[in-house]
């Protein structure tokens, strides 16, 4: 079973710079071991940071603190030795969410009680729980097929009912382990045993699929009828048939129980594979990319009663790097201000001499 963890991770801080030339030092990088198949997403947007599913892959996710300037990077021809340096950055603060998708090469679907534990148990090494009731399996398992000097990695996908995309049942939890499989086996139980109709249950599933991923409900699938051994009614078979050749879907029959039909369905799985490329979760130019670079459009301003209050990213890292103690800082600030556009908004918003501004929380007074 997989659980949603809430932890708070600190980064170093860059240190900050100093008199005699010195710049401070980058905050060191903080490396966090996670499962491979990991997906990092920005908490925000959902939007892709990183896919983890490479052997010994690292991928910066943040970047650690900026170290401050020292105070000959401020010096001029009229300002050869500067009394100000610059503070280190704090760095990038975000919330992120961690998903484990798993690496398999196949993905078996179907309702509970369909037979996917059972023909994995027969064709790898994996041991899932068996036993003739529904949700039997409650986690995802993976078994190792291996045929003719090769091998794939199939995983039974648990719980995917009518409602799975909008949280019913187990399937909400699971779907996202089908999206890297290449290759779905979609099992339908045609014995009639259980009263289950498999035209039905076929429509249901892709619907879920279709729901939770448009991408995902175009991924190739094969039939796989189950329970050829203890079929009692082969009428349910034919429509089953007729279904797949009017949809073009090729349709295996097997028993897992005593294997009929399996070895020709693995085989021909191991080919198809051949033929499938890895299944990408996102574009290359999709990923989103977090750095420390200043964006000059990242602040604004409001005006409550005379006072204007000047916020943002932008202002927040600049009245980190000065002293306000300091003249030449103070005027390093006014200048870097009036290069952000800052000033020009203010007398846009009517300032005057002698009002009160308040920059990232530190009050100044305003003067012309």
């Amino acid at each position: 079973m997989i659980s949603v963890i809430t932890k708070n991770i600190k980064q170093e801080t860059g240190e900050n710079g100093s008199g005699n030339h010195c710049n401070g030092k980058y905050g060191e990088d903080l490396y966090i071991k996670v499962p491979r198949g990991t997906v990092v997403k920005d908490a925000k947007t959902g939007k892709i940071i990183a896919d983890l599913s490479e052997e010994d892959q690292v991928e910066k996710i943040l970047p650690g603190g900026r170290g401050g300037k020292g105070n000959s990077h401020f010096a001029t021809s009229t300002r050869q030795a500067p009394r100000f340096a610059q503070d280190g950055d704090k760095g990038e603060e975000k919330e992120l969410i961690l998903e484990l998708k798993l690496l398999a090469d196949v993905g078996l679907l179907g309702f509970p009680n369909v037979g996917k534990s059972t023909f994995l148990s027969k064709t790898t090494s994996a041991r899932p729980k068996i036993a003739n009731y529904h949700f039997t399996t409650l986690e995802p398992n993976l078994g190792v097929v291996r045929v003719n000097n090769e091998s794939f990695v199939i995983a039974d996908i648990p719980g995917i009912i009518e409602g799975a995309s909008e949280g019913v049942g187990l399937g909400i939890q699971f779907l996202r382990h089908v999206e890297r499989t290449r290759l779905l086996l979609h099992f339908l139980d045609v014995s009639g045993t259980e009263g289950r109709n498999p035209i039905e249950d076929f429509k249901t599933i892709n619907k879920e699929l279709e729901k939770y991923s448009e991408k995902l409900s175009k991924r190739k699938q094969i039939v796989v009828a189950t329970k050829m051994d203890i079929v009692q009614d082969e009428t349910l078979l034919k429509e089953l048939e007729e279904m797949c050749k009017k949809e073009n879907l090729e349709l295996y029959k097997i028993s897992a129980v005593t294997g009929e039909g399996v070895e020709e369905l693995i085989s021909h799985v191991a080919e198809i594979l051949k033929t499938l490329p890895k299944e990408e979760l996102f574009a290359k130019d999709e990923k989103m990319v977090y750095t420390l670079e200043d964006k000059e459009d990242d602040w604004w301003i409001k005006k409550e009663d005379d006072v204007f209050i000047i916020e943002g990213k932008a202002v927040e890292r600049l009245m980190g790097r000065v002293n306000i103690e300091e003249n030449e800082s103070i005027y390093y600030l006014q200048k870097n201000l009036s290069e952000l556009g800052i000033d020009d908004k203010l007398k846009e918003m009517g300032v005057k001499e002698g009002d009160t501004v308040i920059v990232a929380g530190w009050e100044l007074e305003w003067s012309n």
